[in-house]
């Protein structure tokens, strides 16, 4: 029988690349020995290998790589390359300066491949998880016109401006909804806990209680006989709903198609698509890409399944000859103003500067819309669990207001 694989670890390490510079990172291995062997096969003589200790569940430092590390990632190469500091020695500075594992681990990757003969582009491109087509593309253009540094700067504002949208939508929708939780939660827990307590004392009373009380504790009742059930029920929908989100291309879409559906949160994502697509295109098509592959870059980053096919039918368009202004109002999706405007920057050869307009009101469309939204829905949600929370408070002091009075 074949010998079980053993199972990797962390393993820090510290050496000398073939250039005799100092060089340090992490590697996942089976043993010491076999962190040295593959450190040796990239050029790199081990002076010191540790094995990490495991990382609590919870430390900061073990969290994955998220989209906003790649554009703080994207605004420190771009700084420190504009200030003249070595593409290699910019990508360990960075790496020493991160907090994350993950991330450092990403960097000292990078620069590792660098070191071994890559260009940047396909250095990123062997981590298509967190640097997709669109980057490297942009990275691609940037090292073939000499403009590296120019081009680090413009992707890392475009990276910028795209994560500060999605923190827009990300709180347009889950504020209501985390309020609307909490206050499920405080009725459950009314509910189950304190009104059993004034049941029992309005069984001595011995005398008939209000509708409005005795249907306020039938549902005591039933929340303390079944709540097990609608708990198990709401994680099961709750960790099922995540699943298909990850695996299942067809929920995503059927979720893209209804999002834009719902009042108020439906506009805002129209705008947000607008914005995203008019962005994405205004910074692929200024780093000097084809405008067809510029619009198939701006339908995958457009964030939604039903403008990323009408900018796809754009793209196809635009390939047999059509105009872009008349590929866009084709499609019947977006607003006259953009597309007067994006006409306006073709038809002058300034399309790059109209697209960044464009994108620049877009953005502040959703900015006030978010605003203007939280502003109104917070007293509309603080009315609702009043009326909720209330309404169980008065229904449990409705009898000992009726005993007073007859008393009196």
């Amino acid at each position: 029988m074949a010998q079980a694989q053993k199972k990797s670890a962390s393993f820090a390490w510290q050496g000398k690349d073939k250039n005799g510079n100092t060089s340090k990172g992490k590697i996942k291995a089976a043993s010491v020995a076999e962190v040295k062997t593959l450190l040796r096969k990239q050029g790199i003589v081990p002076k010191k290998v540790n094995r990490e200790l495991t990382i609590p569940l919870f430390d900061k430092k073990s969290r994955p790589v998220k989209a906003v590390d790649i554009a703080f990632f994207s605004r420190q190469m771009a700084t420190m390359m504009k200030s003249g500091v070595p593409l290699v020695q910019a990508l360990e500075i960075t790496a020493n300066g991160v907090e994350k594992d993950p991330m450092k681990e990403l960097i000292m990757a990078i620069r590792q491949d660098i070191n071994g003969g890559l260009d940047l582009s396909a250095a990123l491109a062997k981590h298509p998880l967190h640097f997709d087509q669109l980057y490297c593309t942009l990275v691609h253009a940037g090292e073939q016109s000499g403009s590296l540094e120019e081009m680090l700067d413009r992707i890392a504002t475009y990276k910028e401006k795209v994560e500060a949208l999605k923190a827009k939508i990300r709180k347009a929708m889950t504020y209501p909804a985390a309020v609307i939780v909490v206050g499920m939660v405080v009725a459950a827990v009314l509910l189950i806990k304190v009104v059993p307590e004034f049941e029992v004392t309005f069984s001595a009373f011995g005398a008939d209680l209000p509708a409005f009380t005795r249907f306020v504790i039938n549902l005591s009742e039933y929340a303390q006989k079944w709540w097990f059930v609608a708990a198990g029920l709401a994680v099961a929908g709750i960790v099922a709903f995540n699943r298909a989100r990850r695996t299942s291309q067809k929920f995503r879409d059927f979720m893209d198609r209804a999002s834009l559906k719902i009042p108020i949160i439906g506009g805002i994502l129209h705008n947000a698509a607008i914005a995203r697509f008019t962005r994405t295109l205004e910074t692929t098509f200024a780093a000097g890409v084809p405008l067809v592959e510029a619009l198939e870059s701006s339908a995958n980053a457009s964030g939604n399944v039903i403008y990323r096919e009408a900018i796809l039918q754009i793209r196809n368009s635009v390939s047999t000859g059509q105009s872009l202004k008349d590929a866009i109002i084709v499609t019947g999706l977006f607003p006259n103003m953009a597309s007067q405007m994006i006409a306006i920057g073709e038809e002058a050869g300034s399309l790059e500067q109209m697209l960044s307009k464009v994108a620049d009101y877009y953005e502040g469309l959703v900015d006030d819309a978010v605003d203007n939204m939280s502003a109104l829905i917070e007293p509309l949600i603080i009315s609702v669990l009043g009326v909720l929370v209330g309404g169980l408070v008065i229904a449990m002091y409705l009898p000992i207001f009726q005993l007073g009075n007859v008393v009196g």
